[in-house]
């Protein structure tokens, strides 16, 4: 992958972050720890909650599925709503994965109920096409829906989300909502709105939504790392406005140059 001088001189973490990707043939090289795999935001399909089983805290779903069960064995990741769940039993219609209490708290899997739609994407292989962009499967919270207004062919999807989350959404970058790697449009302080074309809103579950219902978020990591790398905490509570500002001001220049 080509890294430009700009980045390099900047943030050399960054470059090691870029050139160790797709060293492996699930992109989950030695530097990453086997836990960690890639996904693109190009939901393969829409499965179907076929039963739930709750604990006080945690939980596992059994999801019916056909596209993402082609090679899949018990080991495996799959993306469920955005989220990266590993694979516990399977069949040729439908597969088991544990839900942990962490990752209901930061998910909306606890709102799923038998019969609910929800977007799935096997991890991607180093040689497949990457048509997203790079997306984790560790989402860092959740935004609710505020409205959806059809224009033509499209439909507009605006999301509130907290500020932390809203710091590392740009106009024109990448953000993935239940999975779907989606380009923003615009942003302000308090909302984000994506556009959907007539492809994507047939072969996801987002428009199976509606004005309140709440959606896994996941930021650009680039993003991320290009924060910490700048040394900028993802949630600065304790520095003061104008700190803050300057902060996010280096942040932005870097970014446009």
């Amino acid at each position: 992958m080509t890294v430009s001088a700009k980045t390099a001189h900047l943030a050399p973490g960054y470059v090691d972050f870029l050139r160790g990707i797709g060293d492996n043939a699930w992109l989950c090289g030695p530097w990453m720890g086997r836990g960690f795999f890639m996904f693109t935001g190009i939901v393969e399909e829409t499965g179907t909650i076929k039963n739930i089983v709750r604990g006080n805290r945690s939980g596992s779903l059994e999801i019916s599925a056909k596209k993402v069960l082609e090679g899949t064995a018990v080991g495996d990741s799959i993306a469920v709503n955005g989220v990266c769940l590993t694979v516990t039993s399977c069949t040729s219609r439908s597969f088991c994965a544990d839900v942990m209490a962490e990752t209901l708290r930061r998910s909306n899997l606890g709102s799923l109920v038998a019969g609910s739609p929800v977007n799935l994407e096997r991890a991607v292989a180093a040689n497949g096409r990457f048509g997203g962009h790079i997306v984790s499967g560790h989402i860092d919270g959740t935004g609710k829906i505020v409205r959806l207004v059809r224009e033509e062919n499209a439909v507009w999807v605006h999301v509130g989300t907290d500020a932390e989350i809203l710091r590392l959404i740009v106009k024109k970058g990448s953000v993935a909502i239940d999975g779907i790697s989606l380009t923003v449009a615009g942003v302000d302080e308090s909302e984000f709105s994506v556009s959907l074309i007539p492809h994507t809103a047939q072969e996801t579950a987002l428009l199976s939504k509606k004005a309140g219902d709440t959606v896994n978020l996941e930021n650009d990591i680039i993003g991320k790392y290009v924060q910490k790398l700048l040394g900028r905490p993802s949630s600065d509570k304790h520095a003061e406005p104008a700190e803050r500002a300057a902060k996010d001001a280096a942040l932005l220049d870097w970014l446009k140059s």
